[in-house]
């Protein structure tokens, strides 16, 4: 690991990225030092590589404050002044009374991304430090220890397209901003940072050196029990779970019996939340209670999924009940949590519900006709009217394609291995890599 006060090094930084291979990447710069530091190292590694891809700077402004226009313009003036492009993504619309925190975070990923679809470039990095761990961890740790503990990934794969990638995490804020001191850089310091009303700042006040440095090896450790467990977790997966026809799965009943409990109770989790399309893992007693349940026989119902035991297994399904209906306007959707899907305007996707009868079926006779029917009538359907057109498809080329849920859209560098395992199992033919 880094030294995390140490002078950052680019080549220590970037060299672990294939960039040669991308003809486009970005930097997320907001125009604070440690975004300003990401973008100046960035550079730097850049000119040094043979056939480097294209930077370009993006900045997000919310709109949120009255500052926030001019801080666009002094990065691109500095971006300027230092050769690079430089692009504003601006949030746009009623912003919601409530939730503005978590409502931003989610309009700037999809701002950045849009700005990485608009330019081809697959992957975003961005300024996060061993700060923002350590305030991470620290906020999670007081709600209750869990998989959060392992804190800010090194690398999200967002809608199954773009990567954000975190080089600076294993380095202190001050160690950034020696350095752009020590260049004759000035940044821009955000007054939302030393507003108490937010959360992120009362942890970064609480906290000394050596707590951050606790905090952060703490979630240094808690990722590799995270990334191991996930492996022990994928080989399960890999070896228990089938699709057997359109949204049904078989569960191998060796799967309830595994000698490693923990992690087939990881496994389980992780199956439930793929067949039912939710975004998160249902919680460790719900889902020891409905493991036990099939240990003994008995059916049970986990994360919106259905596991129907039988004499030819056990069987899983999505739910038949609140089940979307989307309003179609041509753009990409992804519908019910668990697939990507696009079709004209003025069409919408909903399940087949009791069409699903009427679709001509290519699965084995020995399957319970029953369980074939719950698996297709909760499938995606294009819909005019009440006239059904037929299935929701794919569309060549969107992204999430590869990412089964609970990762649809948001995708842990931690999580790669059981993610995969998914993609395989579910009959995908292209594993996610870091990259």
């Amino acid at each position: 690991m880094l030294n995390p006060v140490m002078q950052p090094e680019p080549n220590q930084l970037f060299s672990r990225f294939a960039l040669s291979k991308h003809k486009s990447v970005i930097a997320a710069v907001s125009g604070g030092g440690d975004s300003l530091a990401l973008l100046i190292l960035l550079k730097r590694f850049l000119d040094d590589l043979q056939a480097a891809p294209l930077l370009t700077a993006v900045t997000v402004d919310h709109g949120l404050r009255p500052e926030a226009a001019a801080e666009a313009r002094f990065v691109a003036d500095l971006c300027r002044s230092h050769g690079v492009a430089h692009r504003t993504m601006v949030w746009r619309g009623q912003k919601p009374v409530s939730g503005i925190s978590a409502a931003a975070r989610t309009a700037r990923l999809a701002l950045l991304a849009e700005a990485a679809g608009d330019l081809g470039a697959g992957i975003v990095f961005t300024g996060h430090t061993r700060d923002d761990q350590a305030e991470t961890v620290f906020m999670r740790a007081s709600r209750g220890v869990g998989r959060g503990v392992a804190g800010i990934a090194p690398a999200t794969l967002y809608n199954g397209a773009t990567w954000f990638v975190r080089p600076l995490l294993p380095l202190r804020r001050e160690a950034l901003r020696a350095f752009l001191t020590a260049g004759g850089v000035s940044w821009l310091d955000d007054p939302s940072n030393d507003n108490t009303a937010y959360e992120r700042v009362r942890a970064r006040r609480g906290l000394s050196d050596l707590s951050v440095e606790a905090l952060a090896c703490r979630a240094d450790a808690a990722a590799d029990e995270r990334v191991m467990l996930g492996a022990r977790a994928a080989a399960l997966i890999e070896a228990h779970l089938h699709r057997v026809a359109p949204g049904l799965y078989r569960v191998a009943e060796d799967l309830f019996a595994a000698e490693d409990r923990v992690a087939a109770l990881y496994a389980f989790r992780v199956i439930a939340a793929m067949a039912g399309g939710a975004g998160q893992f249902a919680g460790v007693a719900a889902a020891d209670k409905a493991f036990a349940a099939l240990q003994g026989g008995v059916c049970a119902t986990l994360s919106r999924a259905v596991f129907d035991v039988r004499r030819s297994g056990v069987h899983v399904h999505r739910e038949r009940r609140n089940l979307p209906v989307r309003d179609m306007d041509g753009s990409l959707a992804l519908w019910d949590g668990r697939y990507w899907v696009g079709t004209e305007a003025g069409t919408r996707i909903a399940a087949f519900g009791r069409q699903a009868r009427a679709v001509p079926s290519d699965v084995a006779a020995s399957l319970p006709q029953d369980l074939v029917f719950a698996g297709q009538s909760t499938e995606p359907a294009v819909w005019q009217g009440n006239r059904l057109l037929g299935a929701a498809r794919d569309p060549a080329g969107a992204p999430g394609l590869r990412v089964p849920a609970p990762w649809a859209r948001l995708l842990p560098s931690f999580d790669i291995a059981p993610a995969n395992a998914l993609i395989r199992a579910t009959g995908g033919k292209i594993a996610v890599a870091t990259p």
